[in-house]
């Protein structure tokens, strides 16, 4: 880009990022022919009439000509569709930024999963948003948006909204037509985590008519043959499960009693005892409906993280921290568990220990409320 025609810049009014708005510069008249010729651009025609949105870099309050660039262009053109997907030039924009940038989806998509893998997961979610931006209404775009969400709300138990905001998602996924069975499939673990074993089967089920994957056909069947072998979609489980996670424990220990009366064997209900058992302070019982899940089956990273908060909570320090051993030896990357130990480590008055692992923590998770609350640096 260069000075030879001189820009005329407008700001944007009640935009939070710096983009202005510019005249089509001659500069950029053969460089967009030039990409219009190939595969991707076929049929995009540059109008000069529309105005050509610039994200300035950040902390700048003006634009230097001179360091106009491509990156800069389309980031603004990607930030006003994802702000304003109905606007008036917004098609025009979308085939801008794929005519010149025609792998974008993939690219971005990989940047956002591998942010929130990192612990980024509000950079991941705008990645996504501005995707959505660009390919409004995508299914896999929802997907990937479910799939960060639950991955958030794994990391930050501790946090309601987010897996609210992860259940929502995946609502939207289950409410899509025509119906998108990847989603649906997906839905059905997540609904599996959370112990919605109803809802889990009936997504298992859907897939089974819907999908064409023959491994996740496979898997579909296991999982709907689970939960009916052992009883998971059991009215009493569900509304237990309820109960217990709204802080009604009292009530959802009598209604998953009433369950193991009738299924002994299920391991989920001793969990789900212990779990009721764990938020009432009644360590002790915990402690063997915990045992109990394990001796059945349930040997978990989440039964023995639970365990091990009852053992912790008993005075057996010792054998919290062979249970929280054990769990993060399965999970090497669950920062519940790894927070577990350096609140253990905390209450035996080993700080230095403490302090490794909530470093650790927030090397996985830099914003983890825990490690933040805990680890001073």
């Amino acid at each position: 880009m260069n000075r030879e025609n001189p820009l005329e810049a407008q700001p944007t009014p009640n935009r939070k990022e710096k983009i202005l708005f510019l005249s089509v510069p001659e500069s950029l008249k053969g460089p967009i022919e030039t990409v219009s010729r190939g595969p991707a651009g076929a049929g995009f025609t540059l109008d000069p009439t529309i105005p050509i949105p610039v994200e300035l870099a950040p902390g700048a309050e003006v634009l230097d000509l001179e360091e106009l660039s491509w990156e800069m262009i389309l980031a603004g053109m990607i930030r006003v569709v994802a702000e304003e997907p109905e606007g008036t030039n917004a098609l025009y924009y979308r085939r801008f930024v794929l005519a010149v940038k025609p792998d974008i989806l993939a690219e971005f998509t990989a940047a956002a999963l591998l942010k929130s893998h990192n612990g980024d997961y509000a950079l991941a979610l705008e990645i996504i948003g501005l995707l959505e931006g660009l390919f409004p209404g995508l299914p896999a775009l929802l997907l990937n948006r479910a799939l960060i969400l639950e991955e958030q709300a794994q990391a930050r138990s501790e946090l309601a909204e987010a897996q609210d905001l992860a259940y929502k998602a995946y609502q939207s996924l289950l409410e899509l037509h025509p119906p998108f069975p990847p989603g649906i499939f997906n839905a059905g673990f997540f609904f599996m985590k959370h112990r919605n074993f109803e809802e889990a089967r009936d997504c298992f089920q859907t897939y089974l008519e819907l999908g064409d994957d023959p491994e996740k056909q496979e898997q579909a069947a296991l999982m709907v043959e689970e939960i009916q072998k052992h009883n998971l979609d059991d009215a009493l489980f569900r509304e237990a499960y309820t109960c217990i996670r709204e802080d009604k424990a009292a009530q959802g220990i009598s209604q998953i009693g009433t369950f193991l009366e009738r299924h002994p064997q299920v391991w989920n209900g001793w969990f789900l005892l212990g779990w009721g058992l764990r938020k009432l302070g009644r360590w002790d019982d915990g402690i063997r409906a915990f045992r109990k899940a394990l001796e059945l089956g349930g040997d978990t990273g989440d039964t023995r993280n639970e365990l091990a908060l009852c053992l912790m909570e008993s005075g057996d320090w010792a054998g919290a921290r062979k249970e929280l051993e054990t769990a993060l030896w399965r999970d090497t990357e669950n920062v519940k568990i790894i927070s577990n130990l350096g609140i253990l480590a905390l209450k035996t008055g080993n700080l230095q220990e403490a302090a490794g692992f909530f470093r650790t923590v927030l090397e996985i998770d830099p914003q983890d409320p825990v490690a933040q609350a805990y680890f001073k640096g």
